[in-house]
């Protein structure tokens, strides 16, 4: 039997490395949770208790994103189990709570003792208190300790809404963000066609380079007010793609309707050479399957780590 090299063993794990330095792809999803994906049999009938499924997840990808931390911020304790039952290097990117990047937020998701006395089902920055509203900074940030100090912590995922457009009021609020998580790092997801506009393109990349934030490109329906173009661009050491999917029901507001696509293995095959380019233009690419419906996100993360794997043409 021949030995297996760790290059092998990075592969098995969702780590394809690019030849020589330190860059690397790392594939994962958006999700290990979710109500369908455990339906669709993708974990072992052992993986049966949300220990033994993150457990089981780690031992196939090195990256998730975890998403349900945009509805509710997180708790302390829930990220130090996530540290505790996952292998060193495995990285958790962070999506922002809604509240933080100017989306409507449900009231009973903000912290009881902040939330102001109304009768909206839904709340903005506006509506909190300043003292208030830089509190639920303070915590969202503290619970992230554990990653933090287990070295898990790979960005905080800011995804802006498709009416946060380009301006200078809003240019400055990205910077307060740097500002505000720092030293964690942050990655921006822009959702208004505005930054890609003719000239607006390079000055809106230009400026996250300058400040060392990545940029998270993105696959998408296009066509849509909130389209965005797969521009795939590395503006720090570290380069995001997301993968949305293609669902000609983009606009459903049923979530599964809205992301419910499997990428075919044709798509995926198109963007393995994209996503070497894009590794060799700086040290580390996170490449999540957002498409969370079923096991859709696993499946084709899978895939594209075998594409990945394979020698170039």
């Amino acid at each position: 039997m021949g030995s297996i090299s760790g290059a092998d063993v990075r592969a098995s794990h969702g780590v394809h490395e690019r030849g020589g330095g330190n860059r690397r792809i790392l594939v994962g999803t958006a999700s290990w949770t979710d109500k369908t994906l455990l339906e669709s049999g993708w974990y072992p009938e052992s993986a049966n208790t949300p220990e033994r499924r993150l457990v089981h997840y780690a031992s196939v990808f090195p990256l998730v994103e975890v998403d349900a931390t945009y509805y509710s911020p997180p708790a302390e304790k829930t990220a130090e189990l996530w540290a505790q039952r996952t292998p060193r290097g495995f990285r958790f990117n962070i999506k922002a709570f809604s509240l933080l990047t100017g989306h409507p937020t449900r009231t009973s998701s903000v912290y009881k003792d902040l939330r102001p006395e109304t009768t909206k089902k839904n709340l903005y920055p506006g509506d909190l208190e300043p003292k208030a509203y830089e509190e639920v900074w303070d915590r969202f940030l503290s619970a992230l300790t554990p990653l933090v100090t287990a070295r898990k912590l790979g960005v905080i995922l800011f995804q802006f809404p498709p009416w946060f457009v380009i301006k200078r009021p809003n240019k400055e609020y990205l910077h307060e963000v740097m500002r505000r998580c720092a030293p964690l790092r942050i990655a921006v997801e822009l959702r208004h066609k505005s930054w890609f506009e003719g000239d607006n393109a390079r000055e809106t990349l230009e400026w996250l380079t300058r400040f060392n934030i990545p940029y998270v490109s993105v696959d998408m329906p296009q066509g849509h007010s909130s389209s965005i173009p797969p521009v795939l661009k590395a503006t720090s050491d570290l380069a995001i793609v997301r993968f949305h999917g293609h669902s000609d029901k983009w606009t459903s507001k049923d979530i599964y309707e809205k992301f419910g696509y499997r990428y075919s293995k044709k798509e995926l095959t198109s963007w393995a050479p994209k996503l070497r380019r894009l590794a060799d233009d700086t040290d580390e690419v996170h490449v999540l399957m957002n498409n969370c419906y079923s096991d859709y996100a696993q499946r084709n993360a899978e895939t594209l780590l075998e594409l990945l794997g394979e020698d170039p043409d």
